[in-house]
């Protein structure tokens, strides 16, 4: 059985040296990871492919100003001789050659001159949505941008939080082990050693749960950055003081109005809108096109013509614009008055968002010195009751509940200053700026 027993225990060390030799660490500080976010972003992939559609869209409009030429060409079998009736004068069709085969081809060009200015406000149109799609791209590399960074924040809070507790586990498992001499040596009642392992118990079941979190934030953060899944990777601790003394409300909501992408997408929106009015009032006029074209003929043993050359000016207009409603203006005209709609109700999100995120900044600022405040009087507290515990002065629970509350205060500060620098990246995504950063 002790044999069996070894054998288990070598077989789970190496395994477990295998697992760690599996995992590739990575050490990467916050910019680091929000590169790598955007780099490997499904979502831009997306967008990208967006963008090529727009400017196909763009290309499009673009062919409509340029000439089309058409060549066609036939040959036709006549397996019955023909019956030819000239209706020329002094011509006899008497006689006239058996006919089997036709052979012909034409080529038609036409140049559009004058379109009522459909082509031009296509294009114009055409040219708007290409830089909204690509504005809407750097709006959504912004937020992916922020996406990353609160991964990341998780993921640190995680490790501090396992780092707090593996050192709170250590302590106790030798006060364990102190109380258990005591006991031994009647020093202390069992009840008591028993409240500390118990004490022990909850430790080494906020360890697990932290670990837990860790695990899953850290799997979080590789699929976020197209890393390979079993890379743990290391946080740079520094972010946390990145923070910048904030500056006046006004600062933040110009910035933003200047510099969001979502705002400017929306504005060629717009642009694209009104243009695509005037396309819809120029259906109304008429279309001239220069047109020119080509033909030769063979009819063997009876008629052959080349260098068929002709010129000409084409007119195109739908008289039935005349009484049809014009369903294509009131469209655009539909879609503009969304638009100009939706623009008002975005900058009263953006103003919104930005005064709630700079009071949500300066609240997570001043929670780091309430919660520094408390770790101190936590640790005071803690000597205190340590102090009359080993007089005789305080029962166990007192000092079992003091070392609770010490721990609480001190992974309290870290996920302060933790949120603190969160939330001022999240007030910096408002002006849509984050990335620049």
């Amino acid at each position: 059985m002790k044999r069996i027993n070894n054998s288990v225990l070598v077989l789970s060390l190496f395994a477990g040296m295998m697992y760690t030799h599996a995992q590739e660490k990575k050490q990467l500080s916050l910019d680091e990871a929000v590169q790598l976010g955007i780099q490997n972003s499904k979502s831009l992939k997306i967008d990208a492919a967006k963008i090529e559609e727009a400017t196909a869209d763009l290309l499009a409009a673009k062919n409509r100003q340029l000439p089309d030429l058409s060549v066609s060409a036939s040959y036709l079998y006549l397996p019955v001789r023909p019956t030819i009736d000239l209706k020329i004068p002094g011509v006899s069709t008497a006689g006239s050659p058996e006919v089997h085969q036709v052979a012909y081809g034409s080529a038609n060009v036409t140049v559009p001159i004058y379109s009522g200015g459909r082509i031009k406000y296509g294009i114009q149109s055409a040219k708007y949505l290409v830089e909204a799609s690509k504005l809407s791209t750097e709006n959504d590399k912004v937020a992916i941008a922020y996406n990353v960074a609160q991964a990341y924040n998780n993921l640190f809070k995680a490790n501090q939080s396992i780092k707090v507790l593996e050192e709170n586990l250590s302590a106790s498992q030798k006060r364990d082990e102190t109380f258990l001499k005591l006991e031994n040596n009647g020093v202390i009642a069992r009840n008591d050693r028993l409240k500390a392992n118990l004490q022990t118990s909850n430790i080494e079941l906020q360890l697990l749960e932290a670990k837990n979190n860790y695990n899953i934030a850290n799997i979080n953060m590789d699929l976020l950055l197209g890393l390979p899944e079993n890379t743990e990777i290391e946080v740079d601790e520094a972010y946390i003081n990145e923070m910048q003394e904030a500056k006046p409300v006004d600062f933040y909501l110009n910035t933003a109005q200047e510099n969001r992408k979502d705002l400017q997408a929306l504005q060629q929106q717009r642009k694209a809108a009104s243009v695509g009015t005037k396309a819809a009032k120029a259906e109304s006029l008429p279309t001239i096109a220069l047109t020119g074209g080509y033909v030769a003929a063979d009819v063997p043993n009876f008629f052959t013509m080349y260098n068929a050359v002709n010129v000409g000016l084409g007119i195109q207009y739908n008289i039935s614009n005349l009484w049809k409603k014009n369903s294509a203006l009131k469209q655009s005209q539909a879609r503009e008055k969304q638009l100009s709609a939706t623009d008002e109700m975005l900058n009263d999100n953006i103003k919104l968002e930005v005064n709630r995120e700079y009071q949500n900044a300066d609240y997570f600022k001043q929670r780091i010195a309430v919660f520094e405040k408390s770790s101190v009087q936590a640790d005071e507290n803690y000597r205190i009751t340590k102090n009359k515990y080993d007089n005789g002065l305080a029962t166990m629970t007192e000092l079992l509940d003091a070392d609770a509350a010490k721990i609480a205060a001190t992974v309290g500060v870290i996920n302060a200053k933790a949120d603190a620098a969160l939330a001022y990246r999240k007030l910096v995504q408002t002006t849509g700026t984050l990335t620049n950063n």
